[in-house]
């Protein structure tokens, strides 16, 4: 396998776009841990391995367990993560997967337990995810 284009290269203008998205979301309050989580699992179901590599890496370096990583993907079944976790986890899955649509329960819960701001940091982060998901399956990054 080989990258297919590098639009870093190609499009500079249109990639630093991306990276302004992405410096917005490290400058908000989201915590270390609630931006890795949405990146690690909306990129696991996106099938992102270049996306999946990076954020469990920096998940590991930020601190996060490798328990809580590889249960990541059945957070349902497990009580390894908060309530707040919870509910931003169940919004990155329906986000991520948009054309089931976010559902009101989903919505209400993340909104019961975040407050406006942080909720509205919260889409923001997990649609930045899905953009880089997206480029790296389309343009074939992959892991070193």
């Amino acid at each position: 396998m080989e990258t297919r284009i590098r639009i870093d290269q190609v499009e500079p203008d249109g990639y630093k776009a991306v990276l302004g998205l992405e410096k917005f979301i490290e400058s908000t309050s989201l915590t270390r841990t609630h931006k890795e989580l949405i990146k690690i699992r909306a990129s696991q179901i996106n099938g992102c391995a270049f996306c999946i590599d990076m954020h469990t890496k920096e998940a590991r370096k930020a601190g996060e367990t490798e328990q809580r990583i590889y249960a990541l993907n059945a957070w349902r079944d497990t009580r390894f993560f908060t309530e707040e976790e919870r509910a931003i986890l169940a919004l990155t899955e329906e986000i991520t997967l948009i054309s089931n649509h976010v559902k009101d329960e989903t919505y209400a819960q993340a909104a019961k337990v975040l407050d406006e701001k942080y909720l509205a940091q919260v889409i923001l982060s997990i649609i930045t995810i899905n953009v880089w998901n997206r480029i790296g399956i389309s343009t074939n990054l992959i892991p070193a």
